[in-house]
């Protein structure tokens, strides 16, 4: 029996956390985005540095998932909608948090990983009080919309993303905490 552990960690090993998550992230992005813009979005936002801020920033949290004390993937969850026009029109509820990141190491996809973070996402978004969760999905990303639609997330309308120099086309999803 697998042993996976999937929480807030109190420490964390930042250096092995921005790799899993530079690692993650260019499989979550079309074959269409230019090498260059994945590494520069790489750069800019899943640093050590990045993830030292985010760990302390008081309206994130970033949950890990450990198997055999490796981290396989992460999540985070930001307070608030921000402040882009087209997110704002298709995040109906209030107040809300954001599904950032949720990523898991291509060799650990089906080992329930995902799974655990989300529910560790939703239960941590209800703790906070949010009336829903939503999210940004590429809309070429056709694995991760089916995995957010069988967590309960519905499309409610779509933002661009930039990625380096690119500006990608997204789905916002959207999901009501109990």
């Amino acid at each position: 029996m697998e042993s996976l552990t999937v929480g807030t960690p109190e420490t964390v090993d930042i250096e092995q956390l921005s790799a899993v998550a530079a690692h993650t992230f260019p499989h979550a992005c079309p074959p269409s985005i230019a090498p260059e813009n994945i590494a520069s979005f790489i750069a800019a936002n899943l640093s050590p540095a990045r993830f030292t801020e985010y760990l302390a920033d008081p309206q994130r949290a970033v949950l890990t998932a450990h198997h055999e004390g490796l981290i396989v993937g992460y999540a985070m969850l930001i307070r608030g909608v921000g402040d882009d026009a087209d997110v704002a029109r298709a995040v109906q509820f209030r107040p809300a948090a954001e599904l950032s990141k949720i990523y898991v190491l291509p060799d650990r996809h089906g080992s329930g990983a995902a799974t655990a973070l989300m529910s560790r996402v939703l239960a941590t978004a209800e703790d906070w009080g949010v009336a829903g969760v939503w999210l940004g999905v590429n809309q070429a990303n056709q694995r991760a919309q089916r995995f957010y639609t069988k967590s309960g997330f519905t499309i409610s309308g779509t933002r661009t993303f930039q990625v380096g120099a690119g500006r990608e086309s997204d789905y916002v999803m959207v999901r009501a905490c109990r």
